[in-house]
């Protein structure tokens, strides 16, 4: 199978402790471009998030945002920092004797001098946040790639498609050529001998001029190749897996192919053949550039 390089997935996971939620999307790329968007607390997890990753994609722009809540009721700790209330009274009182003030300190009051009582969230158990973070990565990796296969498998009938077009104008090439040569023939023997009159004309000479002329407009050898690239491609596309840059490669082999019958035709059936040719060449291209 063949995997679209675009492609969609989510999934939640939540044990009553903690919820990560995890979405994917991504677009073409050249290479495998991972950009990871998650809340401070997992930064620590984004190595071990891109190594899972990379286990399901080969290629594509992949953007991964990750949503993490913690549900527990006890997370957050109060904290009393005795030595520091002690520096405050001592201050106060300090401060009350030098300027003949009265110190009227109470607990209350002390409470809320700064960083007295502090409020800290309690650290998350790290084995336990990876264990349900890995499961929501995995979850959504899965769906994304089965979302990118089933794109894949309708850009591989479409393409299918395509290359049948290419073969049945590659054939019809193969065809015209000895027309063409034949047709050639026949009007330089006419030509000929409308210059000569009543002289009979060299049918050497003509035969001779004939071959030179299909040597010039001969595209054997890049029927042969196209026909080789199409076989190739369709291969390549059966046996499936992370493809997408050899398909690209022949494509463009195969537009070079085009591109010398077009300039060798001499003939305007042969043209629109080797246009349509590279019309459907480029779409096939076009195709290919959303491919893994």
């Amino acid at each position: 199978m063949i995997k679209s390089m675009t492609g969609f997935g989510c999934c939640e996971i939540a044990d009553g402790a903690y919820r990560v939620t995890v979405e994917m999307k991504s677009v073409n790329h050249r290479y495998l471009d991972i950009a990871v968007k998650m809340p401070r607390k997992l930064n620590s997890f984004e190595p071990a998030v891109r190594n899972l990753l990379k286990t399901y994609i080969q290629r594509g722009k992949v953007d991964v945002y990750i949503n993490f809540e913690d549900c527990t009721e006890d997370q957050i700790n109060l904290k009393y920092n005795e030595a520091l209330a002690a520096e405050y009274v001592r201050y106060i009182r300090q401060m009350a004797e030098a300027f003949s003030l009265p110190c009227q300190l109470d607990a209350a009051e002390l409470s809320r001098c700064p960083e007295v009582l502090t409020m800290e969230a309690k650290a998350a158990d790290e084995a336990e946040l990876w264990h349900i973070l890995e499961q929501a990565v995995s979850g959504a990796a899965e769906k994304f790639v089965n979302a990118r296969v089933q794109e894949g498998e309708r850009l591989r009938e479409d393409l299918l498609r395509k290359l049948t077009a290419m073969s049945e104008c590659v054939e019809q090439i193969e065809e015209r050529s000895p027309e063409i040569l034949e047709e050639y023939r026949r009007k330089l023997t006419d030509k000929v001998n409308e210059l000569l009159a009543d002289a009979q004309a060299d049918e050497n000479r003509i035969m001779m001029e004939a071959a030179i002329f299909a040597d010039r407009i001969c595209t054997d050898e890049e029927t042969v190749r196209l026909k080789s690239h199409i076989a190739n491609t369709r291969d390549t596309l059966a046996k499936g897996g992370s493809v997408g840059r050899k398909l690209d490669f022949l494509a463009q082999e195969m537009n070079r192919e085009a591109n010398t019958i077009l300039s060798k035709a001499n003939d305007l059936a042969v043209s629109d053949l080797a246009i349509n040719l590279k019309t459907d060449i480029e779409k096939v291209r076009e195709q290919i550039q959303n491919i893994e």
